[in-house]
C-alpha cells in the first residue's frame, strides 16, 4: 500500500518505519526541513532502540523516504502526531487534516493515530467535508480512529507484535482498509478491535488514566508504609499475586512522567471541566503525582536541611523512564530545580538522556557548573555529598558498591525506583532511603 504519515515525531516515525518494514510505500511528512534532511540522512531526531536501523535500512530499500509536502497518490493517510499540551494539539489535527483534504484525488482512508480529545476524529470528518467543498470536487473517503498504545523504550516490538489494535470505524469499507492495513501485524490471530471512532479514542485515555491509576496509588500506599514501619516491596509482591491486581505498574517510584500517560491524564481532567463531569480520581492522580516527584528532595531536605548551598548531589538517570532519551515531564526535572533553588550543585549521568537535558535548563547553569553533565556514571559521584537513583537504567542495577562509598563524601544513596537492598546496604554503612523503605535495615 502507498501511505502517508504526518508526523516526523516519535510516533510518527515508529508508524512510518514499521508499515515500511512490512513492505508499504511509506513518505512520513514534516514541517521541520533540517529534521527532514536529517532523516533522509538516515538520522532519527529521536531516540528508540531499534528504530535507526529500521529507518535506514527501509530508506535504503526505498520504501521509507520523507518529506515536507503531502501526494496524492496515498491509499492511506496516517495523522501520527505527537502529543502537544490543550487546545494546540486539537487545532494541529485539524489543520492537517484539510491539508489532506486539499490534495484528495482518489478514495483514501485516513487515520487519526493523534492523541487529542474525543469527537476529534468526527471534526476531521467534518474538515475534510468542508475542505473538499471549498474545492468544488467530490471524492470519497473515510475517516477512523486507531489510537496508539506504544510504550517508550520498545515501542518497535510493541508496534510489530501488538497485543491488540484497537479501531474506531462508522462503516464496512472503512473496516475493510483498516483489516488489509493490519493483515501483517494479525497473522497468529486477529488482534483488531473494532467499536465506534469515539468509542476507541476514549480507551486510549483510558488506558492511560488506568496505568496512572495504579502507579498513583501504589506511590500513595508507599508513603502510608514508610511513615508506619512496613517494607513496601513485600506489600507489593502480596497484592500482585492476586490475579485481580497483577503485579504490572505497581512498583514505587518518584513519579511517572513521559509525554503520553500524563497529557493523556491531563486531557481526561479538561473533557470532564469542558462537559461538566466531576473527575475526582484522576483530579487525585494528578495531584499524587505532582506530590511524588517531590519526594526525591524531601529525602535530601530530611539529611541536609533546607539551605544545600556548598551541597554537590550525584544523579543517575535524567530520561523519565530507562529506554528512552525522553525528559518531558521526568522526575529528574522537578529534582533538579529544586535542588537548584536550594543552592546545589548537580552532578548528573544518563546513558542516552545527555544532550536532551540541555534542553530543559537555563545555559547559565551549565556554564556556571551548577550542573555537570558527566561522561560515566561513577565520575556523577565523586566529591558527592549524597547519590540519587532517578532512573532505573540496567548499568545502574548492580553497582560497585565499594567504589560508590570511595566516591562520595558521605554514604548516603536516595533510591527512587527500590533497586537496592536496604539491608545489604546498611549493613555496609550507607545511609539508604527508598520508597516506603526508609525504617528498614
Amino acid at each position: 500500500m502507498n501511505i502517508t504519515v504526518v508526523g516526523t515525531g516519535y510516533v510518527g516515525l515508529v508508524t512510518g518505519a514499521c508499515f515500511a518494514e512490512m513492505g508499504n510505500a511509506v513518505t512520513c511528512v514534516g514541517t521541520d526541513n533540517q529534521v527532514i534532511t536529517r532523516l533522509n540522512d538516515g538520522q532519527s531526531p529521536v531516540f528508540e532502540p531499534g528504530l535507526d536501523a529500521m529507518i535506514q535500512n527501509n530508506s535504503k530499500a526505498g520504501r521509507l523516504s520523507f518529506s515536507t509536502s503531502l501526494t496524492q497518490n496515498s491509499d492511506v493517510y496516517i495523522i501520527a502526531l505527537d502529543a502537544l499540551a490543550g487546545e494546540n494539539q486539537q487545532e494541529t489535527v485539524l489543520h492537517w487534516a484539510a491539508s489532506i483534504a486539499a490534495v484528495l484525488g482518489n478514495y483514501a482512508l485516513i487515520v487519526n493515530k493523534s492523541a487529542a480529545a474525543v469527537g476529534t476524529t468526527d471534526q476531521i470528518q467534518q474538515v475534510v467535508e468542508e475542505t473538499l467543498a471549498g474545492r468544488g470536487v467530490s471524492v470519497e473517503f473515510d475517516v477512523v480512529s486507531n489510537p496508539e498504545f506504544l510504550k517508550e523504550g520498545v515501542a518497535i516490538d510493541d508496534f510489530m507484535r501488538p497485543d491488540r489494535i484497537v479501531v474506531g470505524v462508522e462503516n464496512q469499507r472503512a473496516r475493510n482498509a483498516m483489516s488489509e492495513l493490519y493483515q501483517s501485524f494479525s497473522r497468529n490471530h486477529d488482534k483488531l478491535m473494532f467499536m465506534g471512532v469515539r468509542d476507541a479514542e476514549m480507551t486510549k485515555y483510558a488506558a492511560s488514566a488506568m496505568l496512572a491509576t495504579k502507579i498513583s496509588f501504589m506511590n500513595e500506599i508507599a508513603n502510608l508504609a514508610e511513615s508506619v514501619g512496613v517494607d513496601i516491596e513485600q506489600v507489593r509482591k502480596g497484592i500482585g499475586s492476586d490475579s485481580r491486581i497483577g503485579y504490572s505498574y505497581i512498583y514505587p517510584g518518584c513519579g511517572y512522567g513521559g509525554s503520553f500517560v500524563p497529557q493523556d491524564v491531563q486531557t481526561l481532567i479538561r473533557m470532564g471541566q469542558e462537559n461538566g463531569c466531576e473527575t475526582g480520581i484522576l483530579n487525585s492522580i494528578e495531584t499524587r503525582n505532582n506530590r511524588q516527584k517531590q519526594r526525591l528532595f524531601e529525602k535530601l531536605k530530611q539529611r541536609f536541611g533546607d539551605d544545600m548551598t556548598g551541597r554537590t548531589i550525584g544523579l543517575w538517570g535524567l530520561a523519565f523512564k530507562p529506554g528512552t532519551d525522553d525528559m518531558r515531564e521526568a522526575s529528574s526535572i522537578e529534582l533538579i530545580n529544586s535542588l537548584l533553588e536550594a543552592g546545589a550543585k548537580i552532578r548528573a549521568y544518563d546513558p542516552v538522556a545527555m544532550d536532551v537535558a540541555k534542553l530543559h535548563f537555563p545555559d547559565t547553569v551549565f556554564s556556571e557548573e551548577r550542573i555537570v553533565l558527566c561522561e560515566h556514571q561513577y565520575d556523577a559521584l565523586a566529591d558527592a555529598d549524597a547519590m540519587v537513583l532517578v532512573t532505573e537504567w540496567k548499568p545502574f542495577r548492580q553497582p560497585d558498591f565499594n567504589a560508590i562509598k570511595k566516591l562520595l563524601k558521605q554514604p548516603v544513596i536516595i533510591d527512587g525506583r527500590n533497586q537496592y537492598d536496604p539491608y545489604s546496604l546498611k549493613a555496609q554503612g550507607f545511609d539508604y532511603s527508598g520508597i516506603g523503605r526508609d525504617q528498614l535495615g
